[in-house]
Parts: structure tokens; sequence; C-alpha cells
């Protein structure tokens, strides 16, 4: 039940990633913005069943400890991570694996099970949207200042990336996530939704104070069967 944590090349960089548990059943955990496995998943890799589940977190590109590279925001980063992800557990010899996605990850999640449905066995998003409107923009404004935030939230991040990284960063995602409401429907992943087939879950915090429930809802709604 011990976490090894190791790095592995994908699509041209090194992505780190941790591994836990011997079940039949893979799944990837996919963190949200700024995220890492360990900062994100904690608690998940330490509690979920080991002999039901192979349990892999991931660092996306620029996060974590997949440094070098510097994060960056084309506006190709969902589908940049989403490919990442899922070659990076193809890389670990995984034929099917789940995908658990939270806020970011949840995206990079919708994206990667559009997008490769032979792969994914069942997904499992929280905090996620397809789309940002003007009301997010300003939502995610009010996140911009690092220093504004809380202590229990800037705390983990301003030790794993040192304060200028993480504040720079954290603006880069900004501007970078507001780019989507520049288009006339602000789609990040609207289209790709109804290419969902696998089993789907969704789940959202009421009290959520950067995603309103209205994209949860939407999410299920255009995605057949999900609960």
């Amino acid at each position: 039940t011990s976490i090894t944590s190791a790095k592995i090349h994908v699509n041209g960089v090194h992505l780190h990633y941790q591994q836990t548990g011997e079940g039949s059943h893979a799944v990837l955990l996919l963190p949200g913005m700024l995220g890492s496995g360990q900062t994100d998943f904690g608690p998940q890799l330490k509690s979920m069943n080991k002999q039901l589940f192979t349990i892999v977190a991931w660092d996306p590109r620029g996060y974590g400890k997949s440094i070098p590279p510097a994060r960056d925001f084309p506006p190709d980063f969902f589908e940049r991570d989403a490919k990442d992800a899922v070659d990076l557990m193809q890389a670990l010899k995984f034929k099917k694996f789940s995908l658990l996605g939270w806020s970011d990850g949840g995206i990079t999640a919708l994206i990667a099970a559009a997008k490769y449905p032979a792969l994914i066995h069942k997904l499992v998003v929280w905090g996620a949207n397809a789309s940002v409107t003007q009301e997010d923009v300003r939502i995610y404004n009010g996140i911009r200042d690092v220093s504004k935030w809380s202590e229990k939230v800037k705390k983990p991040l301003e030790e794993m990336y040192g304060h200028k990284y993480f504040a720079k960063t954290c603006e880069a995602w900004v501007d970078g996530i507001s780019r989507f409401a520049e288009k006339s429907d602000g789609n990040i992943c609207q289209q790709l939704l109804p290419d969902i087939k696998c089993p789907t879950f969704i789940i959202h915090g009421e009290k959520d104070p950067l995603v309103p429930q209205a994209h949860a809802e939407y999410i299920h709604k255009q995605i057949k069967g999900s609960r």
C-alpha cells in the first residue's frame, strides 16, 4: 500500500505521477488549477481501496513536480492536458481506466472521455464547467491576486512553487481561462459532451465559490445517462 512517486517521458515532457494500490480497476486522479496529485489528492492516495483500485495521481505539465516546463495557457491547454493524461496512462501500460477530475481536472477528464472513448471506463467530475460566462470571468478576477487568498489554501501552493511562480501562474491561469468567454457561447468543451458514452457521475458543492451550480446542471443535461 506504499505510494510510489516517479516521472515518465510523455509528449516531450517529463510528467510526475504517484501510484498506489494493486486493484484491477485503474483510476487516474486529475487535479485542479495549480494543483498536483499531492496537494489535491492526499486523502484519496491514502484511503481509496487498494485491493479494488490501482490509483494514479498526476501533475499536469508545469504543475507540481512536472516542472520544467513552466506552465502556460495556450488556447488548447485543456486538450493538451487531456492528451498528456491519456498518453501517461498508456505509457504506464493501462489499457482501460477511469477518470476522477476536479475543477480544471474535471474539464480535462470530460475532454478525454469524449475524445478517447475506447480507453475510458467510468468518469467522475466535480467542480467542472464546460463554458465560461462573463460572470465567471468576474469571479476568476477575484482570485487573480494570490495575496488575498486564505492562508489555508495558499500555504501548500506557496510551499510547492515559491511565491513568485505561484503568483505569476495564477495570473496567467485567470487570463487563459477568461479567453474562452470571448467566444460567443463561451465554449470550452460543450460540443464534446454528447460524445461521452461511459457511465458518468457529476458532483457539485452547493457553496462552490468559483463554479456556479448551473455549470454542473448543464453538464448533466448534455451527457446522456449521467447522474
